[in-house]
């Protein structure tokens, strides 16, 4: 694993939380793709500058951890990647965990998003998780069947496997360093 995706089904799987682990864990850098998307202000980068900026990644690192989504440059980490970490938690955590993350860090800026930007919620998010989220697990389903022949391909479906992995993970980095 040098070169991995951390996607998941929605906003609140734990995408960021679970990448910053793993990179610790593999001493490999974490990108997180809300940091490139989002400019200060809450300012869209255009598709170009987001692609740009993705290519730029893989193109300087022999290795990394790419944490996000967004399926219209999915393909651009997909066709490099060696490893794909697929995330799914059911649809109440998932949004139970982007409130919380609102309210703990409500007037301040995340890392994750580069720290450009203040802490936000809007409707329509809460509505786009809400009413994209069945049919987004099918698709994820149907692309990661797709790159399941070249690629290593995890799914980790519930709090636990997600626990379990990243702990074995870390183990594994702990008993090789003694």
């Amino acid at each position: 694993m040098q070169r991995i995706m951390v996607i998941g089904v929605s906003a609140g799987a734990g995408k960021s939380t679970f990448a910053t682990r793993l990179g610790k864990a593999l001493d490999v850098k974490v990108f997180h793709l809300d940091a490139y998307f989002w400019k200060p202000g809450w300012v869209e980068a255009s598709i170009e500058e987001f692609s740009q900026s993705q290519q730029a990644i893989i193109k300087n690192h022999n290795s990394w951890i790419v944490e996000g989504n967004y399926t219209a440059t999915f393909d651009i980490r997909a066709e490099k990647a060696d490893t794909i970490i697929y995330l799914e938690l059911p649809l109440r955590v998932c949004l139970y965990r982007v409130i919380k993350r609102w309210l703990t860090n409500l007037g301040n800026r995340r890392p994750d998003l580069g720290g450009e930007c203040t802490e936000r919620m809007e409707w329509s998010f809460l509505k786009f998780i809400i009413t994209t989220y069945r049919s987004r697990k099918k698709a994820m389903k149907q692309r990661l069947d797709f790159y399941q022949e070249d690629k290593l391909v995890v799914r980790l479906k519930g709090q636990r496997a997600i626990e379990y992995f990243i702990q074995e993970i870390e183990k594994a980095k702990s008993s090789s360093a003694s």
